[in-house]
């Protein structure tokens, strides 16, 4: 299947290693334009000098990057709790596809298209998660070769990863909180390992359309069996809310990024014997099973886009991506920054 990308000026294909001098290989670009947030609501571009490539790097450009409405959100609100390399300015961003430019020790990967799940290559700001930019350069270990019919559907590859990180390892959710982008990956890869189709609550009516399982109000279940609940809501008093719906030894995961403290009332917790799990970042391992399962066909990453704009217009499309319910993925276009 041929490879290449899909950008406003339609498909074009990526170019073989061999069409590529010598020159270009060992050049990586020494500024890009990137996504700038200072903690006060506000969205910026400017342009930004890159560091040099390392052993080992790759320079990428980026045509599509993703904006993720739960940890985005509070660094660009400036509400994100103390976080490891939290500092502003930042561009943030953990969801790049596009595609290899420069690759001084491995020259041969000129041409691919990749996913990049951020980066830190800024010289004058914080890379958290540092995806969200015209061009990136980092370690060639983390620009993931991918092959998709529709390669912007690879900037849903970190949710992908996220939910099955989520999900996987334990017993499957027969109930997941939220049909957020993230939910409906849950959901769909629950399904792809074998498992029942779970209930999927949601609050906001906007998003409870016809999905292959049961999406309903939590006021609306009569259920008080549920054996495992995967929460991706972000709600910090999802405990007590889901408890009156599960079986004794019912195990709670916490899966969202709570800006609150979560909380939760000790005594029905102990009467259900509740267990309570916490699932972080998705791991190396959580990205080779989510490429496994899109590339045998089991997990669709199809419908879940729903909003593009040009990297020009990224004050509109993150009000958007914050703002919309039914909004379920923005996009940034980077394409009006190459030459």
């Amino acid at each position: 299947m041929e490879t290449g990308v899909f950008d406003s000026r339609g498909f074009r294909p990526a170019q073989p290693a061999s069409a590529v001098s010598l020159d270009a290989r060992m050049k990586p670009p020494g500024c890009a334009q990137a996504v700038l947030f200072d903690g006060n609501r506000s969205v910026r571009l400017a342009r930004l000098e890159l560091e040099a490539l390392e052993a080992g790097d790759v320079a990428v450009e980026v045509f599509w990057s993703g904006i993720s409405t739960g940890t985005e959100r509070l660094m660009w609100s400036g509400d994100m709790p103390p976080f490891p390399g939290l500092s502003y300015p930042l561009v943030p961003g953990y969801e790049a596809i596009g595609r290899i430019i420069c690759a001084p020790d491995a020259p041969d990967r000129i041409g691919e298209i990749v996913f990049v799940p951020g980066a830190r290559c800024f010289r004058a700001a914080s890379g958290l998660f540092g995806g969200a930019a015209s061009h990136l350069i980092t370690a060639g270990s983390r620009a993931h070769t991918v092959h998709l019919a529709d390669p912007r559907e690879g900037v849903l590859l970190a949710l992908a990863a996220t939910a099955h990180h989520a999900v996987a390892g334990q017993g499957l959710p027969d109930l997941i909180v939220g049909h957020g982008v993230l939910g409906r990956l849950a959901a769909r890869i629950v399904i792809a390992l074998g498992g029942d189709r779970p209930v999927v609550w949601e609050t906001n009516p906007a998003r409870r359309q016809p999905a292959p399982y049961n999406v309903i109000s939590p006021e609306d279940d009569p259920c008080r069996t549920y054996r495992s609940v995967c929460d991706l809501s972000g709600d910090a008093l999802i405990i007590d809310k889901v408890l009156p719906h599960c079986a004794r030894g019912a195990e709670i995961v916490l899966a969202g990024f709570y800006a609150e403290r979560p909380s939760f009332a000790f005594p029905a917790a102990f009467m259900k014997e509740m267990r309570l799990r916490i699932a972080a970042e998705w791991r190396p391992e959580d990205l080779v099973a989510v490429l496994s399962l899109v590339s045998e066909g089991s997990l669709s990453l199809a419908g879940l886009i729903t909003h593009s704009l040009a990297a020009e217009d990224a004050g509109e499309a993150y009000r958007t991506a914050f703002s919309d319910p039914a909004c379920l993925k923005m996009i940034l276009n980077w394409d009006g920054f190459h030459g």
